[in-house]
């Protein structure tokens, strides 16, 4: 008789989530509209019309591939992709909250795309600190 082992599943953080779903956008998220349809389906941006300009877009598509590289689990990812994605984080804005609560680093923008690029990065510091992004890596 063979002895089977089972995995108790991991229940991932809701941080955990966003970018589990962040980094498997593809192809559905390679224009203004798609990135506005995630930002909208995440609650990173009100429901109207969102000004997305191609440099957005691209900043997204920068910080999406930047995570992403990170969570393929490569020996060594390209240095020129994880220059793109910090570089986008390196420009964005947040703040920490003062109380404890579900979001710590929040964005201290206006800007309604920088602003959810802002909590994706806050989701992002999270998983690095807690260690969940090794359940992520594909």
């Amino acid at each position: 008789m063979t002895s089977m082992k089972t995995q108790t599943p991991v229940r991932i953080s809701p941080a955990a989530e966003l970018i589990a779903a962040f980094v498997s956008t593809g192809p559905a998220f390679g224009d203004r509209a798609g990135l506005a349809r995630f930002l909208r389906a995440h609650r990173l941006a009100t429901e109207g019309a969102i000004p997305i300009t191609l440099a957005d877009l691209d900043e997204a598509i920068a910080l999406r591939e930047g995570i992403r590289a990170v969570l393929e689990n490569a020996p060594e990812p390209d240095p020129e992709v994880l220059a793109r994605g910090q570089k986008v984080l390196d420009g964005l804005r947040v703040t920490v909250r003062l109380q404890p609560g579900r979001e710590q680093l929040a964005p201290a923008v206006v800007d309604e795309v920088r602003r959810g690029l802002a909590r994706i990065a806050g989701a992002w510091a999270s998983v690095l600190s807690t260690g969940e992004w090794r359940h992520l890596r594909h």
